[in-house]
Formats: C-alpha cells, structure tokens, sequence
C-alpha cells in the first residue's frame, strides 16, 4: 500500500507531504483547491508520462516522492521532471526507465478517474472481466487458445504465400534452373580463386624466380668457397676448442643446426628452381578460369563461398516448385489439425466463460441492488464470431435494464453518469478481489450522484476498503463522512503566487469539513448537527 507522498513544486503545490493510512483515505477541498493535481502527483510517481506543465512556475523541476510496501517490501519511488524537460525515475534509489516503473507500479496501486467508466462501455474489454473473474481455471486454456491461433495463423500464412507465390515461382523456375546449372557446372572449389591468383603471380614471373633461385643456389652451393663450404668449416673450428668451456660448446652446437638447416634450405631451393617452369598455355588456362570465376563474382556474390550459398538456395527454392503439390498437401493436413485443436479449445473456453459469467452475473447484481439500483437486470450474452482469434470464438456484452420494464441495453446506452459511476464501482469492488492489487485509488468517480446513492457509494468504498487501502476525492459529504482518515486540501494566495497544501484532519475537524460541504463557507450548528449525524450513520 501507499505509505507517504511528498510533492514539491508540483503545479501549484509548492511543498506538501501526507501520510495514508489502511482503509479509506477521502480527500476533500473546494472547487479549484488542487485536489485532482494530487492525484495527477500520485500518478506521476507511479509510472504515468512527465509534462513539463507540471514543473511549478520559476522552478527547476518538480519531485514527487511515494514510499509504500509491496508484497512485504518497503519502496522508495521518485520521480523528477525538470523544466526543460529531462524526466528521471528511480525505484528504491536505483534509476529504472519509465516502462520499467509503470510495469512494477500496475502491482502497487490502480487509479480510477471521473472518466474511467468510459472502459466499460467498450465491449472489447468485457470479454477480460469474464476471464479474471474465473483466471485461475479460464487462463490456462485461454494461454492455449492463444498459442494454438498463433500456429494456426502462421500455418495459414505460408499456405496463402505457397498459393499465391506458385505462378510467380513457376514463371521464374526456368531462369533459376539456369543459373544453377551455370554455377555448378563451373566446379567450383572454396579457396580456388586464392590458389589462381598465386599461380597467375608464379606464371607471369616464371623467368625472374628462376634467375633468383638459381643464383641463390650457385652462391650457397656453387661457388668457391660457398656459403655451405665456408660454414661447414666454422663448424669443423669450434668444434676443436667446444670442449673447454659450455659456452664454446653452446657456439659450436648452434653452428651444427645452421650447417643442417642450411643444408635443407639449399635442397628446397634446388627443387624449387627445377620445378618453375613456363607455360603460355597453362597462363592462359589460368587467366581464363580467373576470368569465369569473376564473372561468376558478380552476378552472385563476392566470394566462391557466397556463390555456393545462393546455388544452394536456389536449388532448394527448385525443389520446393517442383514439390508444391506435396508441401500444399502438408500445410493444409497441419491447418486441419490446427484447426480442429483449436476448435475444441475455443469450445472449452466458452463453456469456462459462460460458467464464469453466470457466477458473475449473480454477483454484480447483488452489487448493483447495494448501490440502489433496486430494479436493475444485468445479462451477459454471449455472441460467436465467424473466425477464430487469439481470444477464442466470443464476443462478450455486458448489457443491462436500470429501470422495471425496461428492455436489456449495451451498458454505452446508458445515458447517466451517476449511474455508470456506481456500476463501474460494482465492477471495480468483484474485480478486486481476484487482481490483489493493495491500493485503489478514486479521482471524483461520484459525478453525478447524489442523496441516497451518494450514501450508498461512500459505505460501498468503506467496504471495499476492508480488503484494500482507498484514496478517493469526493466532493461529497455523504462519501466524506464514511471516511477512516480524512484530509483537505486547500489553496491560500498572496500578492505573487498560489500554493496547494493537504492537512490531515481530526475528528473535529472532519466534522467541520463535512459540514462546509453541507452548507458552504456559512457553517452553522445545524450543518455542524447534519455533518454529525452523517458520520455516525456511516459507521
């Protein structure tokens, strides 16, 4: 639940702090105090987009603090909006993004505005109260439809792309065919072109390479004394004196292996020399296949690698022409079976659905005849579509008769505010049950009510409060009056600026708050006398 707010120059709120408490939690204030700003604060903290309208006139920034518990854990939120527009959330000290805090704050606290209701009147979102009501035994199968449509959808898809790409690919076979056939007729070897450019170099510089390795033979070999004469004699010298120290011996050693490798290198230069060879004709043998594999380069890729590759997938797209018939014949035997899964799933569904909605029914009516509504019907009907979606096969409606005689009505077809606030609250107060969410919070839902059902409301909102922490405003003093702690907020001016403050009242207070709702700034002791009498009725 919501522990603490501060909020500081927030809109016209220039400093202001509160404490909630379990239970129900009313706000109060006149006309233009800044009631609904608190709650613009409050939604702030919890995950709702900044403005950089609500930083407070000749301020920096606007931060709004919220500490609270979640599922037996303290938290610690901020939010700051600065006036040029940086926005920064942190979650228990930590920055976090805004997406990040609106996801973990839906567990925290839920908020209702005047407006709210406005989701009841899209049928779209009646088919989710059926479903939470019962989700413990409606969500798995519902999980299941979802999965099933997803398969069913993607089969379908490949099946309407194989249908409608089979003449397109039909047209195009005969120039794929040729260009595979181009490519592997070529033979072509992964590293060839590598191997080609080295023997094209070799070829066209035979007569230098030779004239190198032959002189570098006749100087290690050849000549008097050569290289391999001069250091076999080195090697012959130290020899006689290794024995007298290791150092002389290490000298002597080292000049062994170099007669030795000396030795072999001289072999690897001789066999070298007598392979280089000459060939016009082998140049341009190699010249021609440089040229083919290039050529191949650039109609099909960069590399001998990257030609190979788009053979191979033109070769597999040959097949899949050339077997469409068979690969048709298995998209539609797994639609069949997706179908038919999904079909038996979307009935189970519905048979969860209209169990759940019974139960359902029975419970908002008994809610609706506690908010006076004594004459009221509620049905839940129940309509098929024509195709299956991620939800199953229903369209769900709410629909309802507020009057004796009256014909059932889509809930849109309402024309009271009053009303589809205390149905809304109905709604909310099943709901809460099965959402566990600890905080409600309510932003004047009691437009458009009045006398009795106003009375009927704030002891529906002390009920729901038995279960859940309530912040409402009201400007209501029958809702007033069943509050468990209460607060106003007021507005004071001077000669330069407007400020909002929020003070927690007392039980003389609160009475004197309900009776300046009763009758205005002129509060008398008869308003003082009502203003009691309303309290002590709510308990």
């Amino acid at each position: 639940m919501i522990d603490h707010i501060s909020i500081k120059d927030f809109a016209i709120i220039e400093n202001a702090e509160v404490d909630f408490q379990p239970g129900l939690n009313i706000l109060t204030g006149e006309t233009g105090a800044g009631k609904s700003i608190v709650i613009e604060a409050v939604s702030l903290a919890l995950g709702a987009r900044a403005d950089t309208a609500f930083v407070r006139s000749g301020c920096d920034k606007a931060i709004v603090q919220l500490s609270g518990t979640l599922d037996g854990e303290e938290i610690v939120i901020t939010r700051e909006v600065s006036a040029a527009g940086k926005n920064l959330c942190k979650l228990n000290g930590e920055l976090v993004t805004l997406a990040q805090l609106n996801t973990y704050c839906r567990k925290l606290a839920d908020i209702h505005g005047q407006y709210d209701h406005q989701s009841l009147l899209d049928p779209a979102y009646h088919i989710n109260l059926v479903d939470i009501f019962h989700s413990e035994d409606i969500a798995p199968v519902r999980n299941m439809v979802a999965d099933l449509y997803s398969s069913y959808r993607d089969a379908k898809h490949r099946l309407d792309s194989l249908i409608s790409g089979a003449a397109e690919n039909a047209r195009k076979r005969d120039f794929m065919a040729y260009e595979v056939n181009e490519i592997r007729s070529a033979d072509l070897r992964p590293g060839e072109d590598t191997d080609l450019e080295e023997q094209y170099s070799v070829l066209q510089n035979a007569e230098k390479i030779y004239k190198a390795l032959a002189e570098a033979y006749s100087c290690a070999q050849d000549s008097t004394p050569s290289a391999l004469d001069s250091l076999s004699r080195i090697s012959t010298i130290l020899q006689g004196v290794s024995g007298y120290t290791s150092k002389l011996s290490e000298i002597s050693s080292g000049f062994d292996d170099l007669f030795y490798q000396l030795q072999d290198m001289i072999s690897e230069i001789r066999d070298t020399r007598d392979n280089v060879t000459f060939s016009p004709e082998e140049l341009d043998e190699c010249i021609s296949r440089i040229e083919t594999i290039n050529k191949l380069k650039k109609k099909y890729g960069n590399s001998i690698e990257e030609i190979l590759e788009y053979a191979d997938e033109n070769e597999k797209k040959l097949y899949d022409i050339d077997n469409i018939d068979e690969e048709k014949e298995n998209l539609e035997r797994e639609l069949s079976v997706l179908n038919d899964q999904l079909e038996l799933a979307s009935e189970r569904l519905t048979k969860l659905r209209k169990k759940s909605a019974e139960e359902l029914e029975r419970k908002i009516s008994k809610e609706l005849l506690e908010l006076n509504f004594a004459e009221s019907n509620l049905s839940i009907s129940f309509e098929t579509l024509p195709s299956f979606t991620e939800n199953g096969i229903d369209k769900v409606e709410f629909l309802i008769s507020t009057n004796k005689g009256e014909p059932l009505k889509p809930l849109a077809k309402i024309a009271s505010g009053g009303e589809m606030s205390r149905i809304m609250l109905a709604f909310k107060n099943i709901v809460a049950e099965y959402d566990n969410i600890p905080t409600l919070i309510f932003d004047e839902i009691d437009a458009g009510i009045s006398g009795i059902a106003a009375s009927v409301v704030g002891k529906k909102l002390k009920e729901i409060a038995d279960k859940h922490q309530i912040i409402c405003i009201t400007h209501l003093p029958q809702i007033a009056a069943c509050g468990s702690h209460n607060y106003r907020i007021y507005k004071e001016s001077n000669e330069s600026t407007t400020r909002t403050s929020i003070e927690s009242l007392d039980k003389n207070e609160k009475v004197l708050e309900i009776a300046r709702l009763l009758g205005g700034t002129n509060i008398t002791d008869t308003t003082l006398k009502s203003a009691q009498e309303l309290i002590e009725a709510s308990l």
